[in-house]
């Protein structure tokens, strides 16, 4: 049988999965894949997947003749055809994953970006010495755009530091902003006027794509911090940077982004703007803790294992 590892940047798969008897039909690629997929991926029985970074769309599976089973990290893909595949009689599994890492980061970025963390470090590690004052968080007002299972950990993450919080999503509902104890908000551009962070926490869909675009960045204040540990084009990327480089937006604090890896050549990656702290990029790493990796490629080898032995596991 052999075996794809796609988009293992870190080498991690090596370290915690257990192919057992398997091992010696394990291909593990590190770098993106480039050029014609069809001809790399041909000769595979087994593709494993790191959610969202090689898509494997419906035409792509369909060229893929020995293709049998796909094991993707975490039991929601949105880059795999999953029903195509389905159709093609191709096993579809998926693995564990963790809420606490996604939150964690985003709450960590929330603390970075409010106290101006980066701009500060930078300018000792340059030979100087304090740069702006941030702020603490007490007392200020968090926005939790979505209020899904990994909203709902920001926000027990951030009553902690004495953070009011608010909320907002298309469908959120008075019932549910009670259950989590935070005051829910009649519009987006409602909860960006009176948010100091705003905290994306959204599904990547066709309504979702471009929402928080020159509207909502419009209302926002301009101290505001904005950050994002869900998915790239949930932002306008041409109208947040505009807000930015024009002061109507304090920081943004960006883990994903509408291409990945993000080019070196990227509007984003903006000296001047990561230098006066109002840009805090980390290279979508919300769910890559340690734990989280050594769950996934763990029950990755044992969704395989468990497909050869007959009695496939999780499937999607």
């Amino acid at each position: 049988m052999k075996i794809a590892v796609l988009d293992d940047y870190l080498g991690l798969s090596e370290r915690f999965a257990d192919w057992g008897d398997l091992a010696p039909g394990v291909t593990v690629f590190r770098e993106p894949l480039t050029g014609d997929l069809v001809e790399t991926l041909a000769p595979f029985d087994v593709i494993c997947a790191m959610r969202e970074r090689t898509p494997l769309p419906a035409d792509l599976i369909a060229r893929l003749p020995n293709l049998k089973l796909i094991v993707t990290t975490g039991m929601r893909n949105a880059a795999i055809a999953v029903a195509e595949a389905t159709d093609r009689g191709i096993t579809v599994s998926g693995t564990a994953s963790r809420t606490t890492a996604t939150s964690h980061l985003a709450m960590t970025l929330i603390l970075a970006a409010t106290r101006g963390l980066y701009p500060n470090a930078r300018s000792v590690e340059v030979g100087g010495w304090q740069a702006p004052a941030g702020r603490d968080l007490h007392g200020l007002t968090l926005g939790l755009i979505g209020l899904g299972r990994l909203g709902a950990a920001v926000a027990a993450l951030a009553r902690p530091f004495g953070m009011e919080i608010i909320a907002w999503s298309e469908n959120l509902t008075d019932a549910r902003c009670d259950e989590v104890g935070v005051e829910r908000e009649a519009s987006l551009s409602d909860l960006m006027a009176r948010a100091d962070v705003a905290s994306i926490h959204l599904v990547l869909s066709g309504r979702s794509k471009g929402l928080v675009g020159a509207e909502a960045l419009a209302a926002a204040k301009p101290d505001a911090v904005l950050v994002n540990t869900s998915r790239g084009p949930i932002i306008d990327t041409p109208a947040l940077l505009d807000a930015l480089r024009t002061d109507r937006l304090g920081c943004a604090a960006l883990d994903v982004f509408d291409e990945e890896p993000l080019p070196s050549d990227h509007p984003l990656r903006d000296e001047g703007l990561i230098a006066r702290g109002k840009m805090l990029l980390t290279p979508h790493i919300g769910y890559g803790a340690l734990q989280t990796y050594q769950a996934m490629y763990r029950e990755t080898a044992e969704a395989v294992h468990a497909f050869a032995s007959g009695s496939p596991v999780r499937p999607l």
